[in-house]
């Protein structure tokens, strides 16, 4: 039914821009001030259908403005929002995002996030069996996330799990997935180990690890694989690391190896650090062709 079931958080972003990160008991004068749509997955989503894919996504607001909005801003961006469930009593999720110093802070109130439940999955099975990638961020419940895995394990259905925010993870959950794509600090965080090399010669053409300007490292089944970054010009790496993942799981929907899939996520992540918000920054197809 779609080329990536996205099942995950829709968030509103408040966005504060500053030239200094303030410290403990500090307080700065900043530059800006946004509210954009945001959300691991509600990012994912979008930068996925952007690149050309039919996009679905599974996930819950409240029921109050933000919500609205935020569904609406995904059907502006030609993702399915359908099976998106607006819930009493909880208010949609927020993100409170400090971007400073070519950085960023973020805290998530996951608020309406949470409500996603095992049962709001198994109502949906048709729709998840019936796609060919299921796309996985930790902005939602583990248990949901862990359901959600074993009804796909075993099945012709690939899953992509960007383990963000990081929390340990079970080597079971590991072995079911097609693929797990944290960062560097959370890689440490979901296996409890910092020797990242020895963790990508354990998990080869499975374990994708993003270092930020240094690329994406990962191993081939012979050696550790580097794909260094592209160089532009810096404005918000919000997001950078949802474009990234959207990226990443259409080329592979469309058959590319594994390689030229990581090469082609690297381009769409270094498109969409250039401009200021998570989802405003997201590529199009013919954005991706300068790189």
């Amino acid at each position: 039914m779609f080329d990536i079931l996205v099942i995950g958080s829709i968030n509103a972003d408040l966005v504060f821009i500053s030239d200094i990160r303030p410290k403990a008991g500090e307080t700065v004068m900043g530059k800006d001030f946004k509210v954009l749509p945001g959300g691991k997955g509600a990012n994912q989503a979008i930068a996925a259908a952007r690149l050309g894919k039919k996009v679905g996504f599974i996930g819950c607001v409240g029921n109050d403005d933000n919500g609205k909005k935020l569904i609406e801003n995904l059907r502006r961006n030609n993702v399915e929002t359908q099976y998106i469930q607006i819930v009493d009593d909880v208010p949609t999720g927020v993100a409170n995002i400090v971007v400073a110093e070519e950085d960023n802070s973020i805290i998530v109130i996951p608020g309406a996030n949470y409500s996603i439940s095992k049962d709001m999955i198994d109502k949906n099975m048709d729709i998840l069996l019936n796609s060919k990638l299921i796309l996985l961020q930790n902005e939602i419940p583990m248990e949901v996330i862990e359901h959600i895995i074993d009804l796909c394990f075993g099945k012709d259905i690939k899953v992509i799990l960007n383990p963000a925010p990081a929390v340990k993870l079970k080597e079971s959950i590991v072995n079911k997935i097609d693929y797990l794509t944290p960062n560097e600090h959370e890689c440490k965080i979901a296996f409890g180990n910092p020797n990242t090399d020895g963790l990508l010669t354990k998990y080869p053409n499975k374990l994708i690890v993003t270092v930020g300007d240094k690329g994406v490292l990962y191993h081939d089944g012979n050696k550790k694989v580097n794909i260094p970054a592209f160089k532009v010009d810096v404005v918000d790496t919000t997001g950078a690391g949802d474009s990234f993942n959207g990226a990443f799981a259409v080329a592979i929907v469309e058959g590319n190896s594994l390689y030229e899939s990581l090469l082609f996520a690297n381009k769409a992540a270094a498109i969409s650090v250039t401009k200021i918000g998570a989802q405003e920054g997201m590529p199009y197809l013919e954005d991706l062709k300068g790189l």
